[in-house]
């Protein structure tokens, strides 16, 4: 998932920044509210956390924009106010959630999760497909009863297809998602990925769920029956 932290204070910024790559969360950053608005009018993020005192426009103003825009992504606001107008002001702009500095990380890290629940079929935070199961809190990944070993990024791009199954997700869908504005992909890392992916997630078992669409990308899905 493809994260957009705006936050002037440089330290918490890159403590976030370092927090949720840990996490296996792509991450752009921006540290005033103009250049967080144009970036999140031009990348297509799955969260953006949003402090409200920002220079150049304070992040009530970016999130209400936004939202002028018809951009919903789900929007986490930060702020050291802690008042009950505070709040209901910044939900009214058009917030999904409300967090007070100073916070837990344990805390923003579940309040992200459940942010991103809310746009998925998937309430009870596991995410299962067939016979294959991962849950995004643990990071622990299982087909068939048996535990699958991955890099942070082959868990990212699991994940991602886990939140768009039977669904074609192109390439450029899984750079935008995977990958921040700070790594060049070249034109053929994605494949890369995939292929190591799969080498974990199907090779090993008879039903194959990962297909190659060719052409446009990939299909996590479950293979169609032979008609008899």
């Amino acid at each position: 998932m493809r994260i957009l932290v705006v936050e002037d204070n440089h330290r918490l910024n890159s403590s976030l920044q370092m927090n949720l790559t840990h996490e296996g969360y792509s991450v752009d950053t921006a540290f005033d509210g103009q250049e967080g608005q144009d970036l999140a009018e031009l990348t297509p993020y799955d969260l953006i956390i949003l402090d409200i005192l920002l220079p150049a426009k304070n992040g009530l103003e970016v999130c209400r924009d936004l939202r002028r825009r018809r951009i919903h992504t789900p929007i986490l606001l930060l702020t050291a106010r802690d008042s009950v107008n505070d709040r209901v002001q910044g939900l009214d702009y058009g917030a999904d959630d409300y967090l007070v500095k100073p916070f837990a990380m344990r805390e923003l890290l579940a309040r992200l999760r459940a942010l991103l629940r809310r746009n998925h079929p998937y309430t009870s935070g596991r995410l299962e497909f067939g016979d294959l199961i991962v849950d995004p809190v643990t990071h622990i990944v299982e087909r068939d009863r048996r535990t699958i070993d991955l890099t942070p990024k082959e868990f990212a791009l699991l994940e991602y297809f886990m939140y768009h199954p039977d669904q074609v997700v192109t390439r450029e869908m899984i750079e935008q998602h995977i990958w921040n504005y700070d790594f060049e992909c070249s034109s053929n890392v994605i494949d890369v990925y995939v292929r190591r992916l799969r080498r974990k997630i199907d090779d090993p078992f008879e039903v194959k769920l990962l297909t190659t669409i060719r052409g446009i990308g990939y299909r996590l899905a479950q293979p169609q029956r032979e008609r008899v």
